[in-house]
């Protein structure tokens, strides 16, 4: 099979999203450490508690929400536990299963490292692009997770209701 390289345009679309994934994340976790002492990997932990019902989820579906091994999960849970912000329990339905449940030191946690990280993601995301390319973005999004995540697990990210159906 010979190798079909890139022309010059898809090069320079690659290029730049790869620029945009190493320097997102980077941003991000430096705006929420200096102003919420969270990583956003923490922060994205304590946001998808915030939104499940009763601000509770077992363990195995909190990971695929945040893309996360259950050995990585349980480390940083264990952190944000720690720091009052998260308890683990059994599951009421499955005693075999742990839940996750936001405290509400979590909440406060939430709710005030929110408004800085929102400003963030306006900042340098959303502002740059007009409301056809935040269209465009989305799309793109999409069009990429059906290639890179074909079983849905990042669905929950933006339609809980399909991934408790996948779950």
């Amino acid at each position: 099979m010979e190798t079909q390289w890139l022309d010059e345009a898809e090069r320079d679309a690659w290029l730049r999203l790869v620029a945009v994934v190493e320097l997102l994340p980077a941003v991000l976790d430096s705006q929420l450490r200096t102003e919420s002492g969270l990583t956003h990997y923490e922060y994205f932990v304590i946001a998808m508690l915030s939104e499940a019902p009763e601000r509770t989820l077992r363990m195995t579906s909190l990971g695929q929400r945040t893309n996360a091994t259950l050995p990585r999960l349980s480390h940083v849970v264990r952190r944000l536990e720690d720091r009052g912000l998260v308890e683990r329990f059994p599951s009421p339905e499955d005693g075999r299963a742990t839940n996750a449940r936001l405290t509400d030191a979590g909440w406060d946690a939430v709710v005030a490292a929110a408004p800085g990280h929102v400003a963030t993601v306006r900042r340098h995301v959303l502002d740059p692009l007009t409301p056809e390319q935040v269209k465009q973005l989305r799309d793109i999004g999409d069009a990429l997770l059906t290639r890179l995540d074909p079983q849905g697990r990042m669905t929950a990210l933006y339609d809980p209701a399909a991934a408790e159906e996948a779950g």
